[in-house]
């Protein structure tokens, strides 16, 4: 470690409202042994009034509500050599400035992805035994069916769309019941898709032959309101779709109608766009709809993975070992 005389200036930028849940005391006494607090915790309207505060910090560490990298900033923090940040994409953050001060960014996308993985992983679990269904014919029917006919989970078929760290993430825990996994990402050759285990299709193979989809894609030009009628129109019988990652990748007006026409079909949808919807939206009121708000990622204490995460990368920083979570600048901009 570093000695306290040359220990890096740091100072912490985010909201209060998740700050202590991010950053709980014992995390925030470790990178006060790291580093040097510059200051006292900020917001981001708190450090738009006081940009001066920038000037002798080296460490500009942040989670929820992180200012953005502009000019304006970096012109007030000539000393800035890394930004660490507890949250998952930094597209919303970093500029052209940014970037060509070759500053190394830190995202905590890692330890977002594990409960994103998680609830995606019980979703398709009850997905397989069609549990959103059959509890929907249950409460209007008031009888149990004998033994009703669902695919379970051996020896089924689960399509990921998207094969980022969520979807490598949701891949893996699939192995461990017999599944066979399908996916589709332009960005993944055979080689790739045989190391992580998976088969890669098309979509349009990946939402004929699948029994559940989750669609893990990055929002981009080419992926907005990429899953519609035509392939949900595609989904087999009893199927149900899953969108934990962006809600722009669906076509929701489309997505709306191949709902009220398909009633066995079921859609999970922690994201949507808008997000909230609005109050007249029907995803509130169709029968085969789950919505959830935004619950997939980390949530109450599954937020202090991603402090931790950063405080590991400033201890190798201090250290001046290799960050292991530096967002590449070339891929930044294809990351959710």
């Amino acid at each position: 470690m570093a000695e306290a005389a040359q220990a890096p200036t740091a100072l912490l930028v985010m909201e209060e409202e998740r700050r202590t849940d991010v950053y709980p005391a014992a995390v925030l006494e470790e990178i006060g042994r790291l580093a040097r607090w510059q200051g006292p915790p900020l917001t981001r309207a708190q450090l738009g009034r006081d940009l001066e505060v920038l000037s002798e910090v080296d460490i500009l560490i942040s989670g929820w509500g992180a200012p953005v990298l502009d000019a304006e900033l970096l012109g007030h923090a000539p000393r800035l050599r890394a930004v660490l940040v507890a949250g998952g994409s930094v597209r919303h953050l970093t500029t052209p400035e940014f970037w060509a001060r070759r500053i190394p960014i830190v995202s905590a996308a890692a330890a977002n992805a594990i409960p994103v993985a998680q609830f995606t992983l019980a979703q398709i679990l009850l997905g397989l035994k069609q549990v959103h269904r059959i509890s929907r014919e249950v409460r209007d029917s008031r009888t149990f069916p004998h033994d009703p006919p669902v695919p379970g989970a051996y020896g089924s078929r689960v399509g990921l769309l998207g094969l980022g760290q969520i979807g490598r993430l949701v891949a893996d825990h699939l192995r461990r019941f017999g599944i066979e996994v399908l996916a589709a990402d332009p960005t993944l050759d055979a080689a790739g898709a045989h190391e992580l285990g998976v088969r890669l299709v098309d979509t349009d193979e990946l939402f004929a032959g699948c029994e559940v989809v989750s669609l893990h894609a990055p929002l981009l030009p080419e992926t907005e309101a990429l899953v519609g009628d035509r392939l949900l129109s595609l989904l087999r019988p009893g199927a149900t779709v899953i969108n934990t990652a962006r809600g722009a990748l669906l076509d929701e007006p489309a997505a709306i109608e191949v709902l009220r026409r398909r009633p066995d079909l079921t859609a999970v949808l922690d994201v949507t766009w808008p997000e909230p919807p609005g109050p007249d939206s029907p995803l509130f009121t169709l029968p085969n709809v789950v919505l959830t708000p935004h619950l997939a990622g980390a949530m109450g204490s599954e937020r202090a993975r991603l402090g931790e995460l950063v405080r590991d990368e400033l201890r190798r920083l201090v250290r001046r070992e290799p960050l292991r979570h530096a967002v590449d600048p070339v891929h930044a901009g294809t990351r959710a």
